[in-house]
């Protein structure tokens, strides 16, 4: 089988392709013991600790009261990560969980995040004790140069979860008993630890961890300590009360958008409609007189209009007359980008020019020799990210310095560009990162980070800069746009012999296209068809739109073959013992096979994303046109959930965003700016339209995967396909709301 290079589009390199290709090319062999993380608990203790706290490494804390603090590198926005994080550590060290508390580490370099370096890069590589402080310094270097603090990708749990929390958790368990036994005068393998305190049942001895804390806080941490079996975990695996939560009901929870500061002002801005556009030119004194305005700032790209308050910079905003060019982008419009795309499809396959992504067995034999084929072409839109709260932030520039307060998924990240856009050491930025409410990638790009700091510059006090929900629909960071070829053979018994799937631009991650059923015969290419829209992170990001892709075709298939959709998943998944007790599970709980009412319909995905395998059953009635989603049994294997309750949220959660895309979300471009403004155009699942949401959890036992993304790629095509079982027509195009459901299609796949 034939893969793709480490390479990301356009031949820029993905942070995996540099991390990987990085330690593969001698990261490690070539600088050998002269990089080492090292301890670095010196360098951060005055950011996160008092006199008299033993602190271990730079995630974990212990105070004189005995209570346990666990610095979490990653950005809260509704996922529960910190409270799953910390139960990783705690569970580890053999913590009272009533006595931990949860810091999120500062955006600061000491806190640039090796171990999700380490763990999305090497994955679960066995490295030998001696070596370990080596690997994790290459990282550490590493993710200092890339300014690398994010929070996205499901990659938490699995990598920072796995890497950091557990193993300082059991580093730290491990001195602790080592100062004790000093203390105590008896052998180690006598004691035992329980709810912060250890004991020698012996001598009947029992002391808090803090008694030793400071001792071992002096002791080297054992680079490779032994972690717990799963049998004998106390804390992971069960579901306490999130530590966010009670902050979020009560109403003090701190997001970026509640940042305030004596003599802050507002700003709102307008950048130019077309993307690539510049300013030409505007008249600030025809809004220099109206109540409360300050300044108009001119941001090349933008203008800025700072005020006493908000809505008086929004009006004046309103009323400024401003000039855009538009670098000649205004030509574009959403069919000529369709157009595009399918033309140098065409091209590319003509002149065979394609990359590849998966070659396995011959598949234009394959497809040649086939008593059938069956071909289809899929589109999906551009997607906005539309997080609840909207794109803010407050910036402070003084004293050689610029302090910014906001939600991030990338506070080291931010911190960097802002540094390069007011030419500032990073050292003097500082930021006070908030909880998020609402992130799905957009969080991770610093626009308007790096606009409040310009802003702020320009003026002597504070600054807080909010974009209207115009501007954030408008300027986004959008999921591609993307056209899907497929031809699939069946042979004479309806058995699938051939794969070919053809699409258009690849980002990350690489295998979203690939398929988990055993066709021997696949050919899986792409052709790169840039444009000028401004491409993002979108939850689950490439996998969102390769799902809906992949598993149409697959139901397609069945459908030509004459087969059952589920049975026939079945047969190509016989030797995927995992995606087959997931698929069971999910048909099991849906009660497939069991007759449906009128106007009823069931459809059924299922795909495999950051680690996680999740197979989707939905239940749509369709009664004179109009659509009702009734019911989404989902189940899921992330190899283990240390939060099931966690776990069962993000399904739904991840269930809710992948339906409103499915159902509404569309992104058109006008005149090369994007047409739609506010949620009347882009709307989004209201709680009526809302179906029962049932999540069964597999704890396989297999290495950890993600939970924030991996339910949203199977609801669309599960959706789809449920649909076509009640009505017949098949949907190759999203959203569904394009689509006359009252006028049934019985075109079946195009088949040759």
């Amino acid at each position: 089988m034939r893969w793709k290079s480490k390479r990301g589009p356009m031949g820029k390199w993905s942070r995996r392709a540099f991390i990987t290709s990085g330690i593969a090319a001698g990261g490690v062999v070539v600088f050998g013991v002269a990089i080492r993380r090292g301890n670095r608990t010196d360098k951060v203790r005055s950011l996160i600790a008092g006199a008299n706290d033993a602190l271990f490494d730079i995630w974990l804390k212990i105070s004189p009261d005995n209570s346990v603090t666990v610095i979490v590198p990653h950005a809260e926005m509704g996922q529960g990560v910190h409270t799953t994080l910390a139960m990783m550590l705690a569970d580890e060290l053999d913590a009272d969980w009533s006595k931990v508390s949860i810091l999120e580490a500062p955006s600061h370099k000491e806190f640039a995040n090796y171990a999700l370096a380490k763990g999305y890069a090497a994955g679960n590589v066995d490295f030998p004790a001696w070596l370990i402080d080596t690997v994790d310094g290459f990282f550490f270097r590493a993710t200092q140069v890339m300014g690398l603090q994010i929070t996205g990708g499901s990659t938490s749990v699995k990598t920072t979860g796995q890497f950091a929390m557990r193993v300082t958790g059991a580093a730290a368990r491990a001195v602790l008993l080592e100062a004790a036994a000093e203390k105590w005068q008896v052998p180690v393998n006598q004691l035992s630890t329980r709810d912060s305190m250890i004991s020698h049942h012996a001598s009947n001895l029992t002391a808090t961890f803090a008694s030793f804390a400071v001792a071992a806080a002096r002791i080297r941490l054992p680079a490779k300590p032994v972690l717990k079996r799963s049998d004998q975990l106390r804390i992971m695996g069960t579901s306490p009360p999130r530590t966010d939560i009670p902050a979020k009901v009560d109403g003090s929870a701190m997001f970026g958008i509640d940042a305030s500061l004596p003599g802050m002002k507002y700003a709102a801005i307008r950048a130019a409609p077309v993307f690539g556009g510049a300013v030409a030119s505007y008249d600030a004194a025809s809004v220099q007189d109206m109540p409360g305005v300050r300044k108009v700032i001119n941001l090349d790209d933008a203008v800025a209009v700072v005020a006493d308050g908000y809505w008086q910079a929004r009006q004046a905003l309103d009323r400024l007359h401003v000039e855009f060019d538009d670098a000649g982008n205004s030509r574009w419009e959403q069919s000529g980008i369709y157009r595009q795309f399918a033309d140098d499809l065409d091209k590319s396959a003509a002149a065979g020019s394609e990359e590849i992504d998966v070659e396995a067995g011959d598949a234009a034999t394959g497809l040649r020799d086939a008593s059938t084929v069956v071909t289809a072409e899929y589109r999906v839109p551009y997607l906005a990210h539309s997080p609840m709260e909207p794109m803010n932030c407050t910036a402070w520039v003084h004293d050689d310095q610029c302090e910014l307060w906001l939600g991030t998924q990338n506070p080291l990240g931010f911190a960097r560009d802002v540094s390069n856009a007011l030419d500032i050491d990073l050292e003097k930025v500082t930021v006070h990162n908030q909880y998020l409410g609402g992130g799905f990638g957009r969080r991770a790009f610093s626009d308007i980070a790096v606009q409040a700091a310009r802003v702020a510059a320009d003026v002597h006090y504070p600054v807080k800069l909010v974009w209207s929900r115009e501007e954030d629909t408008r300027h986004d960071h959008y999921r591609q746009a993307s056209i899907s070829r497929f031809r699939g053979g069946l042979d004479a018994s309806g058995n699938a012999v051939a794969w070919h799937n053809h699409y258009v631009n690849k980002h990350d991650p690489e295998e979203a296209p690939h398929i988990p059923y055993a066709i021997d015969n696949q050919r899986i290419v792409y052709t790169e068809s840039s444009t000028h829209v401004p491409w993002g992170f979108w939850r689950s990001v490439d996998h969102s739109l390769h799902a809906f892709f992949t598993e149409s075709f697959i139901d397609e298939m069945a459908v030509a073959a004459g087969r059952d959709p589920y049975e026939y998943r079945r047969e190509l998944l016989a030797d995927q013992p995992r995606f087959l007790a997931v698929l069971d599970l999910a048909a099991s709980k849906a009660g497939w096979g069991q007759p449906l009412a009128k106007n009823s319909g069931r459809g059924i995905s299922i795909h495999r994303s950051f680690g996680t395998i999740v197979a989707e059953v939905v239940d749509v009635e369709v009664i004179a046109g109009e659509l009702s989603v009734k019911r989404v049994v989902c189940a899921v294997d992330a190899g283990f959930a240390v939060h099931p309750d966690g776990m069962a949220a993000q399904m739904e959660s991840g269930i809710a965003y992948g339906m409103t895309a499915a159902l509404y979300g569309e992104i058109s471009i006008r005149h090369g700016a994007v047409a739609q403004s506010n949620f009347h155009d882009y709307p989004m699942l209201r709680m009526d339209k809302a179906p029962l949401v049932e999540t069964h959890i597999i704890n396989s036992g297999e290495a950890l995967g993600g939970a924030g993304e991996p339910g949203t790629p199977p609801i669309a095509p599960a959706l789809t396909n449920a649909i076509y079982d009640a009505t017949g027509l098949r949907i190759r195009e999203l959203p569904v709301r394009l689509h006359d459901l009252g006028q049934t299609d019985h075109r079946e796949s195009d088949i040759a």
